[in-house]
């Protein structure tokens, strides 16, 4: 049960998560003069993907990037945006430099700062850092739960639960930004813990959509009995089978289905002697998590053959999240924005994933715009805190019929099968694709009917409500694409079509759509 009164609070902008788009967002608005409140359900700076990474991003000199962008749209397979990538690579070139006060950049052997990439924990300490000296008001372990919105649709603020004392909390604000990160689908991958969906499923109830949740079958190689998956060094990699028999899998993108299809034969095994030399002496200071699980077991990375596994990260490294509607990272839902892995990411990668650098870049980035968006609309118009705050959560939250106990591991465990297991998610068939949706369509029908948390229990109830929203969502995308297109393959509709060569809307809640945008409109908010 609930203890102690409502913390009821009043700001500029609220941030909802703490992750790096959720710092960036904090710091950009309180940046630009706006009171700023930033609510985690973890604790910011060591929360989310970003804090047990080393992230790379998009760095790229001014006299490169052309051609970089260039390269980027030929392999977004006509749903990227030159536009938007130049701003990414912009504001990159020009944000990272200002974090020396905070963060101390490693120099390359001629002695240059060496700003692509950064230690996950100490940048995720740095940018904690930086969003306290700039007044911001963190609140750790505070989850949100739901938004509230004014009778004219806009957003007032957010509601949800501190997990030390199970207090309930409210905060008013004139803008909220979303930055909850992406969703994992409970595969248990290192640092998504608290990457639930939450996020998704708060801005579709409000009014929001979403873009790109088709794409949500990114795979990472990893150890296998591990979570660490990081890619950089598996690019390198050679595959054998359980006989040592070197197998033909070549290197590159397309990695992933061959990778699945040696799995689902027997046990995959891998010996990383090709990596360079020179990537070998700083895998530690860059990516020092990838090497800890090979030594507790006593393994030589570089010289042993060694079991892996696939690990799927959903829109974590794939791309779907809330569709933003202009350069600010605004959804259609006055006053709410998004950012970093809840956002769609379609503008910038296309249906390819962003992997680690642009991903990151455009955490930095869309982060920022957000922040700065949300406090220009606060500090314009007020925060409205007098006026009537509709709640609007309601999976988990408010149950439609009566309350009674729903198997809520039950619930997870469903996601888990249905948008993890290789022959499912991977291999994508229609008629597999249109089960999956039968059996999430069920289980949410039993959680929005039934299921009803207090305290500490209601964010359990929301996150499952969440986990099972976004699968939902993503296998109803991935139902209506009918072709193969980046890294959503439909084993039934091999290649390109060119009447699928637009981005593709989805959303709802007892009932999901799904809805691709004209070419024509495409290009018009592009």
């Amino acid at each position: 049960m609930s203890q102690g009164p409502t913390l009821a609070l009043s700001t500029d902008v609220l941030v909802i998560g703490g992750g790096l788009a959720g710092a960036w967002a904090a710091i950009a608005a309180a940046r630009d003069g706006a009171d700023v409140v930033l609510a985690d359900k973890g604790r910011c700076g060591t929360s989310g993907v970003t804090a047990t990474a080393g992230p790379g991003h998009w760095w790229i000199p001014p006299e490169g990037r052309e051609s970089a962008v260039t390269d980027r749209l030929k392999r977004s397979l006509g749903l990227g945006d030159p536009d938007w990538m130049r701003r990414i690579l912009d504001l990159t070139w020009t944000s990272l430099p200002t974090l020396a006060d905070y963060y101390d950049f490693s120099r390359d052997d001629r002695g240059e700062v060496f700003y692509r990439g950064l230690r996950g924990p100490e940048y995720m300490r740095a940018m904690r850092a930086m969003a306290v000296d700039a007044g911001v008001r963190i609140l750790d372990h505070h989850p949100a739960l739901e938004l509230l919105r004014h009778g004219d649709g806009s957003i007032a603020g957010a509601s949800g639960v501190a997990l030390r004392g199970e207090r309930p909390w409210t905060i008013r604000a004139g803008a909220v930004v979303l930055a909850t990160g992406g969703c994992a689908f409970a595969s248990r991958l290192l640092g998504s813990a608290t990457n639930t969906g939450d996020g998704l499923l708060m801005g579709v109830e409000a009014g929001a959509d979403l873009s790109g949740m088709e794409f949500t079958n990114y795979y990472t190689a990893a150890l296998a009995g591990t979570n660490m998956a990081r890619s950089m060094a598996y690019s390198f990699a050679r595959w054998f089978d359980a006989d040592d028999r070197e197998l033909d899998i070549p290197p590159g993108p397309d990695v992933t289905p061959h990778l699945a299809k040696a799995l689902m034969a027997g046990p995959l095994y891998c010996r990383l002697d090709r990596v360079p030399e020179d990537i070998r002496a700083v895998m530690p200071q860059v990516q020092p998590n990838f090497v800890l699980p090979f030594d507790r077991r006593g393994i030589d990375a570089y010289r042993d053959r060694f079991e892996v596994t696939l690990h799927a990260e959903g829109t974590v490294r794939g791309i779907g999240g809330l569709r933003v509607v202009d350069e600010a990272c605004q959804t259609q839902v006055p006053g709410l924005f998004a950012a970093g892995d809840a956002a769609s990411r379609e503008r910038v990668t296309g249906a390819i994933s962003g992997g680690g650098a642009v991903n990151s870049s455009w955490a930095l980035s869309s982060g920022q715009w957000a922040g700065a968006g949300a406090a220009r609309l606060a500090l314009g118009q007020g925060t409205r805190a007098e006026d009537l705050a509709v709640a609007t959560g309601r999976a988990g939250l408010r149950p439609d019929q009566a309350e009674r106990a729903v198997d809520l591991g039950a619930a997870v465990q469903t996601v888990r099968d249905e948008l993890n297991a290789y022959d499912r998610n991977i291999f994508r068939r229609g008629p597999v694709l249109a089960e999956s949706l039968v059996r999430l369509d069920e289980v949410w029908s039993e959680l929005s009917a039934h299921a009803r948390g207090e305290g500490r229990a209601s964010l359990r109830t929301r996150e499952a409500a969440a986990l099972v929203a976004a699968g939902r969502w993503s296998k109803a995308a991935a139902l209506a694409r009918r072709e193969s297109r980046g890294m959503h393959r439909r084993e039934d509709a091999p290649g390109l079509d060119p009447r699928f060569a637009s981005r593709q809307r989805v959303g709802g809640l007892q009932r999901v759509w799904t809805a691709f945008e004209p070419v024509a409109v495409q290009a018009e908010v592009a």
